[in-house]
């Protein structure tokens, strides 16, 4: 084999971390994986091992050595992204302080609605870009700070998932642009943004913010340590990649050129990000969503993102199979999945409408609102579970549709479409009409981590820019643009108002049903 001709792109989810080798022009060679574990408590936190997740990460590396001849010769260059947002401490001997704050926790929920009511929170909008919500690093902080201050005294840095991993790949302690940007900073000039950490209440907390680095300029080498755990060569390159938000928008077509374009990674939660020159970002009036900067000078995704989105599905499903299998009938998830395209076809369109809040911690776009819940309104004895299906995939596609126009109030040109559930070409079709635009899948296997890689492929000179790079490792891999169907597009259009409506209404009754039951 001939050396040096393999970038290896590492991306670690919420629930499993994969290591991919891609080939200099991004063909995907191999993928290993190795499961990431979570635990939540009934306070509202989930909780990850940061020692567990670096051990995961070095195994998937090592399964896909066993996978690809003679891996570590010609890897020469690795690249990290991970899951978003979430507080990984780090202490004395660059060892954790305790198990990570990730983005499902939802302790911080009083935090961010006292911060919200601050005077200065308009202002740290202004500059992040990024409305306050439970997820983020920010306001689980100012939580710690005021609640647990013992995690922030024990302390060296406070860092991301893919910065803890370049911690232990590297020894550095930085983060990248993006996450410092929409976190503690501004997204004009990607740098830390001393009113927004005021806002926060943290300036006494500053020591704990990290070196900000971009991957597309620089790299620091592999560990002898890393080298050891992951079987690599010491001395390799590593590039830190931006928030697997971004990553998985750039590998997925994002941005390829083209003015107005859009991604819609349809996950277990829902990413909905349009590319735009950074001067062009309109801030809504909410002050929700996201402005995460793309490793392309110039740009930035306008970003809302859905708690919950193929999740309200994997709900509805897990229903049925535990009913099922509590009768004695062996039924699991994957084998009611093959049955959706069926419920589509035999159900009527727009018959109820689904409000896909099934999160227990609440939305976060296109509003913030910890105590959101699900709920179908419409059904009637004659309706059956293909109609429940149905709507909840039409409810997501309306979550799409109310977190674009949340971006500026018009919709993008283009739909790009990455995430499993895509494979379903009428979950396609009802994406296409709830967005009233058309849709093009990316047959990008692995964007994360391939997004990753791009940024280190140009770190190395591979690409003299991102641009060049896009051209040869994405667009290709975009399929036939899909037009949205006219009779499907009006019948959505007419109840998207009612959709609106309805959510707008449902908070009292949220409230209300939260509120703890008295004794009598």
């Amino acid at each position: 084999m001939d050396s040096g001709d393999i970038i290896l792109g590492l991306d670690s989810g919420t629930s499993v971390v994969k290591a991919v080798a891609f080939s200099l022009t991004g063909e995907q060679l191999d993928c290993a994986s190795a499961r990431n574990r979570y635990v939540r408590g009934k306070d509202g936190s989930a909780q990850q091992s940061m020692s567990q997740t670096w051990q995961d990460a070095a195994a998937a590396i090592r399964q896909l050595a066993e996978r690809v001849e003679n891996l570590a010769a010609r890897v020469v260059a690795v690249a990290v992204t991970a899951q978003g947002d979430g507080t990984w401490l780090v202490g004395a001997g660059n060892q954790p302080t305790g198990d990570a704050w990730i983005w499902l926790d939802a302790r911080a929920a009083p935090t961010v609605e006292r911060l919200a009511a601050s005077p200065l929170a308009r202002a740290r909008f202004e500059a992040t870009g990024t409305g306050l919500n439970t997820c983020q690093q920010g306001a689980q902080m100012a939580h710690m700070d005021r609640f647990h201050p013992e995690l922030l005294d024990n302390s060296e840095v406070a860092l991301h998932c893919k910065d803890w991993l370049y911690l232990n790949l590297t020894g550095v302690r930085a983060t990248d642009p993006s996450e410092a940007s929409f976190t503690f900073g501004n997204f004009r000039h990607q740098r830390y943004d001393e009113q927004v950490i005021a806002a926060l209440g943290l300036n006494h907390r500053r020591h704990l913010l990290p070196e900000i680095i971009d991957g597309t300029q620089t790299t620091h080498p592999l560990t002898a340590e890393a080298a050891r755990m992951t079987g690599l060569r010491a001395g390799t390159p590593v590039s830190l990649g931006y928030v697997d938000m971004a990553m998985t928008a750039l590998g997925a077509g994002v941005h390829t050129g083209e003015a107005n374009t859009a991604c819609s990674i349809v996950g277990s939660t829902g990413v909905h990000l349009r590319t735009l020159p950074t001067e062009a970002v309109w801030l809504n009036p909410a002050q929700t969503g996201y402005v995460i900067p793309l490793p392309w000078p110039g740009y930035v995704t306008q970003v809302q993102t859905n708690m919950a989105s193929t999740l309200n599905l994997d709900w509805l499903l897990k229903m049925a199979s535990d009913l099922l299998n509590s009768f004695g009938c062996d039924v699991d998830h994957a084998t009611l999945v093959q049955h959706i395209d069926r419920w589509l076809s035999a159900a009527s369109p727009g018959e109820l409408l689904y409000h896909p809040y099934i999160s227990e911690a609440g939305e976060r776009g296109p509003f913030v609102n910890a105590e959101a819940r699900a709920s179908f309104i419409g059904l009637s004895y004659r309706h059956e579970f293909g109609d429940m299906v149905r709507a909840v995939i039409e409810g997501i596609g309306m979550a799409a549709r109310d977190c674009y126009l949340a971006m500026g109030n018009n919709l993008p040109g283009e739909l790009r479409l990455t995430g499993g559930a895509i494979r379903s070409p009428q979950l396609r079709q009802i994406l296409a009409a709830c967005t009233g635009v058309p849709v093009r899948c990316s047959r990008r296997e692995e964007a994360g981590a391939a997004g990753a890689a791009m940024m280190a492929a140009v770190a190395i000179g591979a690409y003299p820019s991102m641009a060049d790079c896009v051209q040869t490792w994405v667009t290709p891999l975009l399929a036939e643009a899909e037009a949205p169907p006219a009779a499907l597009t009006a019948r959505y259009q007419q109840l998207f108002g009612s959709y609106q409506q309805i959510r707008s209404e449902l908070p009292s009754v949220w409230h209300t049903l939260k509120q703890p039951v008295t004794d009598r």
